[in-house]
């Protein structure tokens, strides 16, 4: 099942120019896939490096520009998957960036605090950087159409978009685990060395169980036994290997704004709900509230970074507990928008938001109108 990555298109455009190409996201994300759809087509000769073979990473471990030209010979098209393994890659590619020109590198990560640390310094003004993360509402409805996504959208809010969870119906729960177990835990762990691993795996549970609320550092720590600093510690490198991320408050005018507090939520709603081992159907559950605010905040965070949109986001709450889920502020313009499972809901915007921000565009968002959302600019 080829499904078109909405990404694609801006790499595309980068093939011709003499910069690198980082192409970074979470594993199983379809990184490697991409690359391959990519250069397909393509005549010119073709070079294709994996960091995981162990002699790569030896070969390419403090190598010269004179090995490196030896290396590549004729190819004028380098693939570096999972770069992140080999040591030193930042520098190899300015290497080749600088010294070998007519060789155009692709490279792939899965681990951004490990691309970060070996890529950021040497590569500076040497690459563009783009961002891939699980399949999107967006590229489904590109793939089948809105209506076969419409009749999906209570099973994505289970399982998510991994793309073997989409390309492998039935067996989604199994598929989930591994994900979770493999990637969250093992990668995580020997990446950054934590030494506390029953503590992290507490620390994601206690994550996936509190999405779409405001999060405490403090009650985070007591209920996994970690200090504050560990705390924040562990949450970044998550944020880092796009297992969740950060939504702050909005504040401008009021006194009673919440300014400091934070929403946390995952990239993917099948990972959440494999976290804590809950896949029951959207009728059977508790918490399809939150399942509906992750889903849609989350796929609003691909769309942004697919088209590579300058947005701020955030949500915004008073010490009276008046909310607001999602915030988006574009061009100097304010956009608010409320979040409903239940198409039938009341739902109504604080009278000391509309007052304080008059000129704001608000919204409720419904599984009647997601397409909206999600496709556009509504």
């Amino acid at each position: 099942m080829l499904i078109k990555r909405l990404v694609s298109s801006l790499i595309q455009k980068r093939l011709n120019d003499p910069k690198a190409i980082l192409l970074i996201g979470p594993r199983q994300a379809g990184k490697t896939t991409l690359l391959r759809q990519l250069t397909l087509k393509m005549e010119q000769p073709i070079l294709w490096w994996n960091g995981d073979e162990p002699d790569i990473r030896q070969i390419l471990s403090n190598v010269t520009s004179t090995h490196l030209k030896n290396l590549i010979g004729k190819h004028t098209l380098l693939v570096i998957d999972e770069a992140q393994r080999i040591e030193n890659i930042g520098l190899t590619i300015k290497l080749i960036v600088d010294n070998l020109p007519g060789v155009k590198v692709l490279a792939t990560g899965s681990s951004a605090f490990e691309l970060a640390n070996r890529m950021n310094e040497p590569l500076t003004g040497r690459k563009w950087e783009y961002h891939l993360y699980p399949l999107s509402w967006e590229e489904m409805v590109n793939h089948h159409g809105l209506l076969e996504e419409h009749r999906l959208l209570s099973h994505r809010l289970i399982y998510g978009y991994y793309p073997d969870i989409v390309e492998q119906a039935g067996d989604e729960p199994e598929l989930l685990s591994q994900l979770a177990d493999s990637y969250l835990y093992k990668d995580i762990l020997i990446l950054e060395k934590i030494q506390k691993p029953d503590r992290l795996e507490r620390l994601v549970q206690a994550l996936a169980f509190q999405i779409g609320s405001q999060v405490s550092y403090n009650e985070l720590g007591k209920i996994t036994g970690l200090n504050n600093e560990t705390v924040e510690k562990y949450i970044s490198i998550l944020e880092k290997a796009y297992v969740v991320f950060r939504l702050g408050a909005f504040s401008r005018n009021l006194r009673n704004e919440l300014k400091k507090t934070r929403k946390i939520y995952f990239y993917d709603n099948g990972l959440r709900n494999a976290v804590i081992k809950h896949f029951n159907p959207v009728g059977l559950r508790d918490d399809i509230g939150a399942l509906w605010e992750n889903f849609l905040v989350s796929e609003r965070i691909k769309r942004i970074a697919n088209r590579r949109l300058s947005v701020n986001c955030y949500f915004w709450r008073t010490a009276q507990q008046q909310e607001i889920d999602y915030l988006e502020e574009r061009d100097g313009k304010l956009f608010a928008w409320e979040f409903k499972w239940n198409a039938s809901a009341k739902a109504r915007f604080p009278k000391t938001f509309t007052c304080a921000y008059p000129h704001t565009e608000t919204k409720i968002i419904t599984p009647d109108n997601i397409d909206c959302f999600l496709m556009d600019d509504c």
